[in-house]
């Protein structure tokens, strides 16, 4: 037997089609219900379906105000406020594709999204780096909050398949890649409800990530909001700290993290008390970065609950998971969702046997799968083999579909959940004039705890400071290293190429084992 799994089709996905109007299907039926909840230590600010619809399709005829005609792109360059998912919807509604981006990423880099993405609108929050010499009309967030109480746009609707949205991912060439998603891949996201969330219309589901992300975006509010359940977000300025007080008073019945967060909730070496009683929940879900299984441990003794786990990638969302009425076997992430088909591809591109290690792949009719990276087709070429498009990860796939994860086979980085190209790193680090050579890699610096670090060589050792500042000038926050080691040499393989696995061992000779 061969390691695919194979079972049932994806959902239906009608036409025409509008993402935006399938989100908000519920505003219809139960316009009064609670949609979102914005919380904090002070009290909530809470949102209806239906004064969510009409800021949507509010939003919608301001956009389209602007002069803009459907399929033209509009760059999201805006804080964490609920301005983003209503411009993101209203965007969609209207026809425009938003192109969602990090409030962290620098001047440089949204340079460089714009130059790929060609937007014809740019939203901005306050203090949001953006180039001020775009020649692009700009709205900042008081005139997105002003189209909120416009008549309400009617859904434009089309070919399910045509562009909905462009997402920025770090490619494996260092080369950031803006990748492209129709409307359908909203129907996708439908196998996520029971193959991993246990999603139903009466649950309040809390996700501890910020508006602006995406992680946040889809499964703390778009599955939410297309479920008729009720999305908690936690105020800008909430701590990991304060969040199992909110849960427990705002009666979350399944809470979302990165592994990250969750350490953080749990960490025992801070004086405070314990979790306090969450009955209310039922189960955490995580995604994003490898669960460890201290942190799994730890969560069900504090909490009575489990986390299932997912995985997934800006191409294709999540599509591996555990959930409630299918938990994952130990030391594997559990299995792809009822109406994927995913396949442990060898060398030669065909499927291994079961326990073989190989590259996960999920197959190119996948409807939650990328159109393709914009402005690269070589690149989006690379990505399939045949029928399969390749993800990059290696793992194992057991004869009942369960698959574990092996790693990565290159050497993509994880920071926080954002996954980060090396070579993006080293080449803003190569424009310092006292370095001649630099790589980086994530290394576990404590238990479930892993940061970006650098290693250079030189005439001499640079301050740190000096490094960090000009690191955080050209990258995002989280791109940018956290430790900076003067080496005579990097570690090289026999054909010269750099051996970024051998950075561990000279980062453990220079502070000691993790």
């Amino acid at each position: 037997m061969t390691a695919i799994f194979d079972k049932g089709p994806p959902p239906p996905c009608p036409a025409p089609f509008n993402l935006a109007a399938h989100v908000l299907a519920t505003a219809a039926r139960r316009p009064d219900k609670v949609a979102l909840a914005v919380i904090g230590l002070s009290g909530a600010e809470r949102w209806s379906y239906a004064r969510l619809e009409a800021a949507v399709r509010g939003t919608a005829t301001g956009l389209r105000a602007q002069g803009l005609a459907p399929g033209d792109r509009v760059l999201m360059r805006l804080g964490n406020t609920v301005e983003f998912p209503l411009a993101y919807l209203g965007a969609i509604a209207a026809g425009l594709v938003p192109i969602p981006t990090s409030s962290q990423l620098t001047e440089s880099e949204v340079a460089g999204v714009i130059a790929t993405t060609e937007p014809r609108l740019i939203l901005r929050g306050c203090g949001i780096a953006c180039p001020d010499d775009t020649g692009l009309p700009v709205l900042d967030e008081a005139a997105l909050h002003a189209m909120r109480d416009l008549p309400p746009a009617g859904w434009h609707m089309g070919d399910p398949d045509r562009l909905a949205y462009v997402i920025y991912t770090s490619g494996t060439s260092g080369q950031p890649r803006a990748v492209m998603h129709a409307h359908r891949a909203i129907v996708a996201r439908e196998m996520m409800r029971a193959g991993w969330y246990g999603l139903t219309e009466s649950d309040r589901l809390c996700h501890a990530g910020a508006f602006n992300w995406t992680f946040t975006l889809g499964t703390g509010l778009l599955d939410p909001w297309r479920a008729g359940a009720t999305a908690l977000i936690p105020a800008p300025g909430v701590t990991p700290a304060q969040l199992p007080l909110l849960l427990r008073r705002h009666d979350a019945t399944l809470f979302a993290a990165a592994p990250g967060v969750y350490r953080k909730m749990l960490a025992t070496d801070t004086g405070r008390p314990p979790l306090p009683p969450l009955p209310r929940l039922r189960h955490g879900l995580a995604a994003g970065e490898k669960l460890s299984d201290a942190i799994r441990a730890r969560w069900h003794e504090a909490t009575g609950t489990a986390i299932h786990e997912a995985y997934g990638m800006s191409e294709c969302s999540t599509f591996i998971s555990a959930s409630p009425d299918r938990p994952a076997a130990p030391g594997t992430l559990g299995r792809p969702q009822t109406g994927r088909r995913v396949a442990i591809l060898g060398a030669d591109g065909t499927p291994v046997a079961h326990g073989e290690e190989g590259t996960i792949a999920v197959h190119r009719d996948d409807p939650g799968l990328m159109l393709g990276y914009m402005g690269a087709a070589q690149a989006t070429a690379a990505k399939f083999n045949g029928a399969w498009f390749l993800t990059g990860d290696r793992g194992t796939m057991d004869a009942t579909g369960a698959i574990a994860y092996m790693g990565r086979a290159d050497d993509m980085m994880n920071a926080g959940g954002y996954r980060v190209s090396p070579i993006e790193v080293e080449a803003a680090l190569g424009l310092h004039a006292g370095i001649t050579e630099a790589a980086v890699t994530d290394i576990e610096v404590k238990q479930d705890a892993r940061l970006v670090m650098a290693f250079y060589t030189g005439p001499e050792p640079l301050d740190p400071a000096e490094l960090d500042a000009h690191c955080r000038a050209r990258l995002a926050a989280y791109k940018c290293p956290r430790g900076f080691f003067h080496v005579e040499s990097l570690p090289t393989g026999a054909n010269g190429k750099l051996l970024r696995r051998a950075l561990r061992p000279i980062y453990e000779a220079l502070n000691g084992p993790a």
